[in-house]
């Protein structure tokens, strides 16, 4: 702390009086975010235990979703001499490689049969020190074929990516047919493992009722024929192990400037470069109400993500209900946004004009989301809520600078939005086991739509009673608690997964260290109404 003793500034005669103002002024170095959350009180235990109980379902479940099919499937596949998927990716990554895996529950819940993952792995880890995204189909689930005709996308997408000089790997490691040929058959090289491997438009069954013809497998579009004959594939694998090995020898001539730091093992928990924060990550448990109605300070969140605690706060105290300002995680400098209530139009002028700032200085920005959306009301809109708001929303929207966002409580209406919610493309977006997502809340959306009954009861002379009310409200209650779930989000792949709340701080880490693999662009914005 340093203390300014018998400080006093030149001021006018008329400003006199204000002297006594600057006399003995504390300042705080390090900027370091005093915690005020007592951990003994009975409040603080009852959050804890809430949210170490949601902690103890979502774990359960992705270990469930990790195993990958049953029994019977797993024992036909391993029978065959294959690996299972997550054994293919310890092996392909370095060793101690951290992987950072995304929507491990994707399609919970979704269909009839259980299809864990999605039927596939996918997550983001390092070989031979480069950053790599891995995309691993788990043939143990039964496949699914994608909703909306998307799947056609996947070859857009690669084409796109080639033409960006994204290099992509392929390892036939199984069956690739129809679509799927074209995934070895569009990558910069392709590898395919002998006798298990097989890359074809049709399978023989198809074949034979198309064409009259008998083939098996193998010599349809097996090792033999690909790296022989068709050219399809580039090299040819005896076993996965071996493939896995030829994978690694390509990633590590791929002649990439990688941008991970010297630091990049402090990301380790044991690495003694790592400057933890003051407060013990764990205790956010206690610190997030259970109820979501109910208000916390987002600051208490910020203190155990940080470096040190430290956070140079924007504005303080101006729209105090949304709280901006930069701090350092594993010594990477960051914007921080987040949420203390709702969005009043002076709050988003200071998040459109702290935006700007990290566009300006290339800062990737981190948003916490825990909003019930913009300000209502006759005294809002005559203060421009709708052209503040647009500000905001237009300069999250136009920021072409790494965006991070975690839901870490209610995230309803144009909340969402200017918080930069899915559909404004942050780089990552990762959930709590207590967030919620809507248009609104459930009980306001039930309370909207049983007041307009009663009115058009009211206007043709019809009786209404609270039971009649409560048909109206209770199925949509109900219905807003199921899709507003995290899990109904994750399932249909509204974020990059639902995460522990006390591995916030490494999740982001890890997160930060691959959008540093990103070339950086200027932003350029549109017209701000003023």
């Amino acid at each position: 702390m340093l203390l300014l003793k018998q400080t006093f500034l030149r001021l006018p005669k008329k400003y006199e009086f204000q002297k006594t103002l600057f006399r003995f002024i504390y300042f705080d170095s390090t900027n370091k975010i005093e915690s005020q959350t007592d951990i003994n009180s009975p409040k603080y235990q009852m959050n804890y235990n809430h949210m170490e109980s949601l902690v103890s379902e979502l774990k359960q479940r992705t270990l469930e979703a990790s195993r990958g099919g049953n029994d019977k499937d797993i024992k036909r596949h391993t029978s065959q001499g294959k690996l299972l998927v997550r054994q293919r990716i310890h092996i392909l990554l370095d060793k101690g490689s951290p992987f950072l895996e995304l929507s491990p529950l994707a399609g919970y819940n979704l269909y009839e049969d259980k299809i864990n993952g999605g039927g596939i792995v996918t997550g983001i880890g390092r070989v031979h020190g480069t950053e790599c995204v891995i995309i691993a189909n788990d043939a143990t689930v039964k496949d699914v074929f994608p909703d909306k005709n998307h799947f056609g996308r996947i070859f857009y997408n690669q084409a796109n990516m080639s033409s960006q000089g994204l290099a992509q790997i392929s390892v036939v490691m199984g069956s690739c047919t129809a679509g799927g040929a074209y995934i070895p058959a569009m990558a910069d090289e392709s590898i395919i493992v002998k006798n298990k491997g097989t890359v074809f438009l049709a399978g023989p069954p198809l074949v034979k009722a198309a064409t009259g013809e008998t083939i098996s497998a193998e010599n349809l579009g097996g090792a033999d024929l690909h790296c022989k004959i068709s050219g399809v594939t580039d090299h040819y694998a005896v076993d996965d192990e071996h493939a896995l090995y030829l994978a690694r020898n390509i990633i590590k001539n791929l002649n990439i400037s990688t941008r991970i730091s010297k630091n990049s093992s402090k990301f380790e928990e044991n690495n003694m470069d790592n400057e933890e924060p003051a407060y013990n990550p764990k205790e956010i448990y206690g610190i997030i109400e259970s109820d979501l109605t109910k208000l916390y300070d987002v600051r208490e969140i910020i203190a155990r993500i940080v470096d040190g605690s430290r956070f140079d706060e924007f504005k303080k105290l101006y729209g105090e209900t949304l709280v901006c300002g930069f701090a350092r995680v594993y010594g990477q400098l960051i914007g921080i946004i987040g949420n203390n209530g709702v969005i009043f139009p002076e709050s988003a002028l200071k998040g459109a004009h702290f935006v700007q700032l990290c566009c300006q200085r290339q800062i990737p920005l981190v948003f916490l989301q825990n909003i019930t959306g913009f300000m209502v009301g006759s005294h809002a809109e005559a203060n421009g809520i709708a052209k503040n708001g647009a500000k905001m929303v237009t300069a999250v929207a136009c920021a072409n600078i790494p965006k991070i966002t975690f839901l870490i409580g209610g995230s309803y209406g144009a909340g969402n939005y200017g918080m930069c919610g899915r559909a404004y493309s942050p780089r990552f977006l990762f959930t709590w086991p207590n967030s919620r997502i809507s248009v609104m809340g459930g009980a306001q959306a039930a309370n909207v739509l049983a007041q307009i009954a009663e009115d058009q009861n009211k206007r043709t002379g019809n009786i209404w009673s609270e039971e009649k009310s409560n048909q109206i409200r209770t199925p949509i209650v109900e219905q807003f608690e199921r899709e507003g779930s995290p899990y109904y989000s994750t399932a249909n792949l509204w974020d990059d997964g639902i995460i522990d709340p006390a591995d916030t701080r490494k999740i982001l880490g890890l997160s930060l260290q691959v959008v540093k693999n990103s070339k950086s662009c200027e932003t350029k914005f549109g017209i701000f109404r003023m």
